[in-house]
């Protein structure tokens, strides 16, 4: 049986579930690769207790594993975008494929290392860059390759999705849940990847430009955190009906393509609307097969490794095959990438919450109306609710029909000016995900 001789370069948390899965699962991988597949070299830092390492060459300098002529497949999973991209060119340059799980590294750096495998006829694959361990590259370069996809929108970071579920769930404000998030590991020390939208946006522009065949590029793309919402909007978003998900959205227009990651209320009803915890999803709506939800665990060990061996498998089938059969990084070869407006925000059209805080007094609610009218907002409802004891103003909540970003941007500039008005005005864009 042909040997396939893997180069593991990291052996963190997923470098580990790597090495341990192979081991655990060796007969049904070499069965379905046609192969054996052997880790015959670690780049490491420092061993990991929970990896039998003894018949291993093991290297401290990762580089050893990117320029060993023995290695055929180096696994990149130290993360970062410096050393990261020095060692995967490296890898390119000395004729060996790339597997690697780092979305940061295929957003700021993917032009130029599948330009340069392409070059080289060789296969860079990145399955667990998105989404942990749902197939969702596969899937939407092969599985949905027949289809001209409209939109897609994707709970892609398992850590404000956690911290939004609790949020939801009990009541908790925003600090105290992800306290408990970076006690469980869910975030980090600096959890400002996460809680911003970063980490998210690196993982929409991947999956945008499969979907949609446009060049990788963070340029232009909307990011908003989830840092300022408060539990009352949360409530207030479950008594209308609705759930508010931190989500990365992606839609084909016939003015460009939107690229946007924000909180968002989605209705109860939708299918991503129940997706809770540290878990991921995303939904496809293309033109022939409708809406379809990949859900599964986003972060991990072994639900990463399971993406990582996945790429593993598929290269091990095709290295040597001719080049022409293979699936191109993102679903087109690079000529056939081509670029298109990215909406500015200002010009992206949605529904929205909006609360804020009026003196209970007639006339102020239908001066509120008038103006967003003369923006040309058309309103879905209006809650007023009730005055608490002592208290002269109460809290109004309006839902609007989907209207473009600028014409609420300028209700609510005149709706701050009125002295009926305290404080700001605060608002979600919401997605009703509708199937067509």
């Amino acid at each position: 049986m042909r040997v396939v001789n893997i180069g593991l370069c990291g052996l963190g948390t997923v470098g580990s579930g790597v090495f341990n899965v192979l081991a655990r699962n060796s007969s049904d991988i070499n069965a379905r690769s046609n192969c054996q597949i052997k880790v015959a070299q670690v780049g490491c830092r420092r061993d990991n207790s929970s990896c039998d390492l003894t018949a291993v060459d093991v290297t401290r300098d990762i580089f050893d594993v990117a320029n060993n002529p023995d290695i055929d497949v180096v696994v990149e999973l130290i993360g970062g975008t410096t050393v990261a991209f020095d060692l995967v060119m490296t890898a390119l340059k000395n004729g060996k494929h790339v597997i690697t799980a780092n979305k940061a590294l295929i957003a700021d750096h993917g032009s130029a290392i599948f330009s340069e495998a392409e070059s080289r006829g060789l296969i860079v694959a990145y399955e667990a860059a998105v989404a942990g361990g749902i197939p969702i590259v596969k899937a939407l370069r092969e599985g949905l390759s027949g289809n001209r996809i409209n939109w897609l929108a994707g709970i892609i970071n398992g850590t404000t999705n956690f911290i939004l579920s609790e949020m939801d769930s009990k009541g908790r404000e925003f600090s105290d849940v992800l306290s408990e998030a970076q006690e469980k590991g869910y975030a980090e020390a600096d959890p400002t990847f996460d809680v911003e939208g970063i980490d998210a946006a690196h993982k929409l522009v991947i999956l945008a430009s499969i979907a949609f065949g446009i060049p990788l590029s963070l340029d232009g793309i909307f990011t908003a955190g989830i840092t300022q919402l408060e539990p009352q909007d949360v409530a207030y978003a479950r008594e209308l009906g609705y759930s508010i998900k931190h989500l990365g959205m992606a839609r084909q227009t016939e003015a460009g393509v939107e690229l946007r990651v924000h909180p968002t209320l989605v209705p109860e009803r939708s299918l991503i609307a129940g997706v809770n915890g540290v878990s991921n999803a995303v939904m496809v709506n293309a033109d022939a097969v409708g809406t379809t939800l990949f859900y599964g665990p986003g972060a991990g060990a072994e639900p990463t490794a399971s993406s990582v061996i996945a790429d593993v498998v598929d290269v091990a089938r095709l290295m040597n095959s001719n080049a022409d059969s293979w699936v191109p990084a993102l679903g087109r070869i690079s000529s056939e990438l081509k670029e298109q407006t990215l909406l500015n925000i200002q010009d992206v059209e949605t529904g929205f919450y909006i609360r804020f805080s009026a003196l209970d007094q007639p006339g102020v609610l239908s001066n509120i109306t008038k103006i967003m009218g003369d923006a040309g907002i058309s309103i879905e409802a209006i809650i007023q609710r009730e005055q608490p004891a002592g208290e002269s103003y109460v809290n109004v909540i309006i839902l609007t029909n989907v209207t473009k970003e600028k014409c609420l941007d300028e209700a609510v500039e005149h709706i701050e000016l009125l002295d009926t008005v305290r404080g700001q005005v605060n608002f979600i864009r919401v997605e009703y995900l509708d199937q067509h």
